[in-house]
């Protein structure tokens, strides 16, 4: 991190605390969760880490801070999480052998890259390696802990009681997961959400623009090819080419596929 960025990342954060101060008995306090879910954060520079565990801890989440990507790896293998915000440049073993380890060992555990690395090869490495999303620093915490809502509310596990006698292509709109011939695909919340916007309209031919809004539900920052990278990894992950490109367009979901399938 530059010297430059280090100074505006303390400015912001130095804002942040008045604001947090003044406001936290008003905001998102009075919403703190009954459950809390469990959350791994890795961040190598001590103020943004502070700022944001404390923002964390009064939403009512469950925080372990690591500051180096090898402490982080040892926590994955030793505990379960909800969800990782992991930064990519930390001592150690970087963010991307972190997210690595998760993918591993820990396929339920949902995956934030929180960065300044904001260029297009950086973001699809990250979601070619399963990330769910990608927030590019500086950040307000405020947005963070909606995104970090969002996906956590995404991927809260719920029954899936009959979903073996199903047969061909299933999505649990519920619990955000899609099922083959009752085996559950190892989706990422950012592939179930591609193919259930796909799914849902197989007449339709989609835009990438309109497809990260699908996924991302607000304005995203890069480069719209990276719906393209997700497609890619959503392909290789069903049992069956239900995806059309459909050139200078977008992608269609085939509806030759919708005979067997069941969106629940």
């Amino acid at each position: 991190m530059s010297v430059g960025m280090f100074l505006n990342c303390q400015q912001m954060f130095q804002v942040v605390r008045i604001n947090f101060t003044f406001h936290a008995d008003v905001g998102d306090i009075n919403h703190m969760k009954e459950t809390a879910y469990k959350i791994l954060f890795l961040e190598d520079e001590p103020t943004i880490r502070e700022v944001l565990t404390e923002y964390m801890l009064m939403s009512g989440y469950q925080v372990t801070t690591a500051e180096r990507g090898d402490a982080a790896v040892c926590l994955v293998r030793e505990q379960d999480f909800d969800l990782a915000v992991l930064d990519i440049c930390v001592p150690g073993a970087d963010g991307f052998e972190v997210l690595k380890c998760i993918h591993a060992c820990r396929k339920k555990t949902a995956v934030i890259m929180l960065t300044a690395l904001e260029d297009e090869k950086t973001q699809v490495k990250a979601f070619n390696l399963y990330a769910d999303d990608y927030v590019i620093k500086p950040v307000s915490p405020i947005i963070l802990l909606k995104r970090m809502e969002t996906i956590l509310r995404r991927t809260a596990g719920h029954g899936e009681e009959g979903a073996e006698e199903q047969t061909g292509l299933v999505l649990k709109e519920e619990a955000y997961c899609a099922l083959y011939d009752g085996e559950k695909l190892p989706l990422t919340l950012s592939e179930y959400l591609l193919l259930q916007t796909l799914y849902r309209e197989p007449d339709r031919v989609f835009t990438r623009e309109q497809l990260i809004m699908s996924i991302f539900n607000e304005d995203y920052i890069g480069n719209d090819r990276i719906i393209d990278a997700h497609v890619k990894n959503l392909r290789k992950k069903l049992p069956v080419a239900c995806i059309r490109t459909v050139i200078g367009v977008g992608y269609q979901f085939d509806r030759s596929f919708l005979s067997g399938s069941i969106f629940s």
